[in-house]
């Protein structure tokens, strides 16, 4: 399929897929409340992850309910936590309105600052409920995971979280009109033909969508080779740690450790794929070295 060189506005194409949608907007107005679709893909992602969290309690034998309790506390805080995170790391572009700090329809959630506060949060509720910690959050990471890969599609309705100029096989083409120009650095931009008026860049909203897929399935098809409670929460830190230090060096809408170039979510990423790795051979090591010393004492 030939491609235009001039892209209407709600467009986005693939065109070495061959692929041209017309007509995507950013929301949808419903008896004169305008939704923005990045609301309601969230919004289907946490369905879908409470779903996925109950069939696993369920099968586990963890009562569901117990989720759902924590699980709303988790949600709600995570995503204050989500914004404070991105806001933090963005000040420049908020310190003179402050009141668009509450405005998140058109996007601005980093996700690390989501799973570090609703972990909190779910270490704060098991505490107080007397509940096991890590068996919860080692299921509750499935629902946070179902969440990411659905979650990074509202980014595709926004036309954001994309990484710098592609011909690849998922090249993606966005018009200038519908990206934030925040978000077309010079050398992004010196990349635009004359004649047209749209970037063609990296997907990484689709790519780390995939990636989030595999490890989904990876975790739960392997839940039931850990060898302790909180081994499912470290190999998803790891997974997701290592996929974010990738991704995060193709995007151009990076956060920067201020008064740095350094993208802090990829040293955040390659910190807790260090980290999880590392607990994880020492908790793994401990247990065999416990298990031998049991057995020489029954001897």
């Amino acid at each position: 399929m030939s491609m235009p060189d001039w892209m209407d506005g709600t467009s986005i194409a693939f065109p070495n897929l061959g692929i041209y949608l017309e007509n995507v907007p950013k929301n949808i107005s419903i008896f004169g409340f305008v939704i923005a679709y990045y609301g309601m893909i969230i919004g289907v992602g946490v369905v879908l992850a409470f779903m996925l969290i109950t069939y696993t309690a369920k099968k586990d034998g963890q009562n569901p309910d117990d989720f759902y309790d924590m699980g709303l506390w988790a949600l709600v805080i995570g995503v204050i936590g989500a914004r404070l995170y991105y806001v933090a790391f963005s000040w420049d572009a908020y310190k003179d309105d402050l009141l668009s700090i509450l405005n998140i329809r058109q996007g601005g959630l980093a996700i690390y600052g989501g799973v570090i506060a609703g972990i909190a949060t779910a270490i704060i509720w098991c505490r107080i409920k007397k509940k096991n910690m890590f068996a919860m959050i080692d299921t509750g990471i499935l629902g946070v995971l179902v969440g990411q890969i659905l979650g990074r599609w509202g980014n595709f309705t926004n036309r954001e979280v994309f990484g710098g100029y592609s011909d690849g096989l998922f090249a993606m083409r966005l018009p200038l009109e519908a990206v934030r120009q925040s978000d077309i650095p010079p050398e992004l931009a010196a990349t635009i033909k004359e004649g047209t008026n749209y970037i063609q860049v990296h997907p990484t909203f689709l790519y780390e969508s995939f990636a989030n897929l595999v490890l989904l399935v990876l975790i739960f098809t392997l839940r039931k080779f850990k060898k302790f409670n909180g081994e499912m929460a470290l190999w998803y830190l790891g997974g997701y740690g290592i996929i974010r230090f990738v991704i995060e060096g193709i995007r151009v809408d990076q956060l920067k450790i201020p008064g740095t170039t350094i993208p802090v979510s990829q040293c955040l990423g390659g910190f807790l794929f260090a980290a999880a790795l590392i607990i994880d051979i020492v908790v793994r090591l401990r247990q065999v070295n416990t298990k031998k010393i049991q057995s020489e004492e029954k001897a």
